[in-house]
């Protein structure tokens, strides 16, 4: 690691996880044992039902899903094990070897065994549903019922085979390479070479020039590898364009609608929403500007420090685990313990490394074993929350693994963020009321607002992006780097108005964006999260205690029913189309007592 990255120690270099629930290493003997397990369960799995399933009895599609946890569990603990250890250093060549190991294993398995939910959606309503109403079925009703929402979509089983065949050199693979291209960019700094995640957190910083430097290097950067990223792009929404067209979905979001359990409906009125909006968005960097005393702010200003009282907050780990705990207990010791587990049995990876993939996640890997928390770690005031957020996911994936099994762990991306926003809604609402000073409640209150923002307009105006770069690569063909820009360009100053100058150079930053390859139509699950979580909030100062164990219940049950049944049993109506709006209120109050308490502070600088 270069002097750079260790100008500001964190005390989370040594933060790194333990895998040994599933191996000892990429040698360990256990793995290839594991590997003949797998395949001979599989080959068992498709022995006894293939050509079978619409003879199926409920017990008989019981003991099937009991025989599917098992292949799923074990093929999690090979998948997991790889990816995770290809996270923190994807330039290492046997964690690359392992990854692309297990995911040829992997789709070699889902051929062998994608008869199944093809010859169960094949059945006519009328059989379907005596099983499904079979009591003997409880257990697994609601995953069959849910499968067959894709009978309108499904193939024939051999060309559900050569597609997953195909995807492993093709969008697995596609994918694949920008993780490890972007994880390879280095920069110059000074003197000291840098990783992109260093450049990242100097567009955080309170000195002007090093957030401009920092912005250009990264604009440089992707730059140069324009036409490999331009590449990686047009060929994945090609992909993505042929695989909705030959299986008949509507647009280029409706199969990401379908995966996240929310109608095309309720997700048309959360865009509509949010876009209808933006001027809040503008209105919030006008007093920014006013703040900062800029007669311009850039698109390298949005992130900037208002130099106020604890604008650049440094919190060394321990310090922002206290925080993180702490305020978890004061909402439920329950929440508490089950994060204080990530610490203690060290299932957090936190140090910034060259090869390290960039940003955060949280991994549910399996039910049998314990989810994990990837970070890159630097102290600033956004890395606490960043702790706060993975967490959240952590404990809905612990919670819900324990309660309901393998099945119920992989939530529908929109009530997954359910879980990681409002955690850090309890971290910012239990610093707030521990703080006196109106200058560090000012300094805190924009940090929220902004990384709000980031959540709920930002990621809506990227899903703006994606149907813009969706829809025009299928109607004009391969679109060069300076149409991506266009588009890009577009949806951004559409949020910004005349509030953030959105420089021409800004164009490119479309680029660096996972999401929008890993998982396409990904990102309005942010703001599906954000205002969800607003409103979950509302309930828990309405009703206090009585709030906390229907809340815990909630991410227990994770994927075991429909998201608007869950919500529904603590009076959540995500089907209103109005419902959105009550988020968005919210903001609006935080944006209104921002300005007040500004002009109160520094009526100066409104003079």
């Amino acid at each position: 690691m270069s002097d750079a990255l260790k100008e500001r120690p964190t005390g989370a270099e040594d933060i790194t996880w333990d895998l040994s629930v599933f191996y000892q290493g990429l040698n360990d003997p256990q793995m290839e044992a594991d590997i003949a397990t797998l395949t001979t369960q599989v080959d068992a799995f498709q022995a006894r039902w293939r050509g079978n399933v619409a003879e199926m009895t409920a017990a008989d599609f019981v003991s099937a899903y009991q025989a599917m946890e098992a292949i799923y569990d074990l093929r999690g603990r090979l998948g997991s094990f790889a990816f995770l250890n290809f996270s923190t250093d994807t330039g290492d060549t046997a964690y690359q070897a392992a990854v692309a190991r297990v995911e040829e294993l992997e789709a070699a398995l889902s051929q062998k065994m994608v008869f199944f939910d093809l010859e169960w959606n094949a059945l006519d309503d009328a059989a379907a549903q005596l099983i499904l109403d079979d009591p003997a079925l409880a257990q697994y009703r609601y995953y069959l019922e849910a499968e067959r929402r894709y009978r309108p979509y499904n193939l024939s089983e051999a060309e559900e085979q050569i597609i997953i065949e195909k995807s492993v050199t093709g969008s697995g693979a596609w994918t694949r390479f920008f993780t490890q291209l972007t994880s390879a960019f280095r920069f110059d700094w000074l003197g000291e070479e840098v990783n992109m995640t260093f450049v990242l957190n100097k567009l955080y910083d309170a000195d002007r020039d090093v957030r401009e430097m920092a912005w250009r290097k990264l604009t440089d950067k992707l730059g140069e590898k324009s036409m490999e990223l331009t590449f990686i792009f047009n060929t994945l929404a090609l992909d993505k364009a042929n695989s909705d067209r030959r299986r008949g979905y509507a647009s280029w979001v409706s199969s990401r609608n379908l995966s996240n359990k929310a109608s095309d409906e309720v997700v048309e009125a959360l865009v509509t929403t949010v876009t209808g909006n933006y001027e809040l968005v503008a209105r919030h960097y006008r007093l920014k500007r006013a703040l900062l005393e800029y007669d311009e702010l850039y698109d390298y200003d949005r992130y900037a420090p208002l130099n106020l009282k604890e604008s650049e907050a440094f919190y060394p780990w321990d310090q922002a685990r206290d925080i993180v705990l702490n305020a978890f207990d004061n909402f439920s010791p329950r929440m508490k313990d089950e994060a204080q587990a990530f610490f203690d049995k060290n299932w957090i990876h936190a140090p910034v490394l060259p090869n390290k993939r960039g940003g955060a996640f949280a991994a549910p890997t399996v039910a049998s074993a314990n989810p994990y928390v990837f970070l890159n770690y630097l102290g600033d005031t956004r890395d606490v929350t960043t702790l706060a957020h993975e967490l959240g996911h952590g404990i809905h994936m612990a919670l819900s693994g324990k309660a309901k099994g393998l099945f119920a762990l992989h939530t529908p991306l929109t009530t997954a963020e359910m879980a990681s926003t409002f955690a850090e809604m309890l971290v910012f609402q239990d610093l707030m009321a521990a703080e006196d000073d109106d200058e560090v409640k000012l300094s805190m209150l924009i940090e929220k607002i902004e990384d709000t923002f980031a959540t709920v307009f930002r990621q809506i105006s990227m899903n703006r992006f994606e149907d813009k770069m969706h829809n025009a690569r299928r109607s004009e063909g391969e679109l060069t780097a300076a149409r991506f820009n266009e588009l890009w360009l577009e949806t951004q100053r559409d949020m910004f108005g005349d509030s953030v100058t959105i420089t021409e150079e800004y164009g490119s930053w479309w680029s660096y964006v996972p999401h929008f390859l890993h998982a396409p139509g990904y990102v309005y699950a942010y703001s599906f999260g954000e205002l969800l979580v607003l409103a979950l909030y509302k309930l828990y100062e309405e009703e206090d205690q009585g709030f906390v164990p229907k809340y815990i219940d909630l991410l227990a049950a994770g994927d075991s029913d429909y998201p608007d049944r869950l919500l529904a049993k603590i009076g959540v109506d995500i089907n209103d189309a109005g419902f959105w709006q009550k988020g968005i209120d919210v903001i609006e109050a935080w944006v209104a007592q921002a300005e007040t308490l500004s002009r109160r502070l520094y009526p100066k600088k409104f003079a």
